[in-house]
C-alpha cells in the first residue's frame, strides 16, 4: 500500500499548482505515465515517490522494493520522461522480460 502525504504548509501554499499546470500544458510528463513505464519494465512495489525541481527542471525519484527485498531508486526527467539513472543492488533481478 502506498501512502502519500503532504505537509499542511505545502497544501496551504499550493506549491503543487505550478507543477499541475505544467502537466496540464504537456510540459511535464504525468506521474502515471512514469509509473506505467516502470510497471512494464520492472517488477516490484513502489515505496516512495518524490517530485523535485532542480534548476528549473522537474525530476521524479521513485523507490521500488524488488522481489528479493532490494530497494532500487529510479530517477526520471520530468520533461521528457527519460530514465536518467538507477541506483541499487540486484537491479537485473527486477527487470521484466
Amino acid at each position: 500500500m502506498l501512502a502519500l502525504g503532504l505537509a499542511p504548509s505545502a497544501v496551504g501554499e499550493q506549491t503543487w499548482r505550478p507543477l499541475h499546470d505544467e502537466v496540464g500544458r504537456g510540459e511535464v510528463v504525468p506521474l502515471e505515465a512514469i509509473l506505467d513505464w516502470l510497471e512494464a519494465h520492472y517488477q516490484g512495489d513502489i515505496l516512495e515517490v518524490e517530485v523535485e525541481r532542480e534548476k528549473g527542471q522537474v525530476e521524479y525519484e521513485i523507490k521500488m522494493l524488488g522481489p528479493q527485498g532490494q530497494v532500487v531508486e529510479f530517477e526520471f526527467d520530468g520533461h521528457s520522461g527519460q530514465l536518467m539513472s538507477i541506483e541499487g543492488v540486484r537491479i537485473d533481478a527486477m527487470r521484466r522480460d
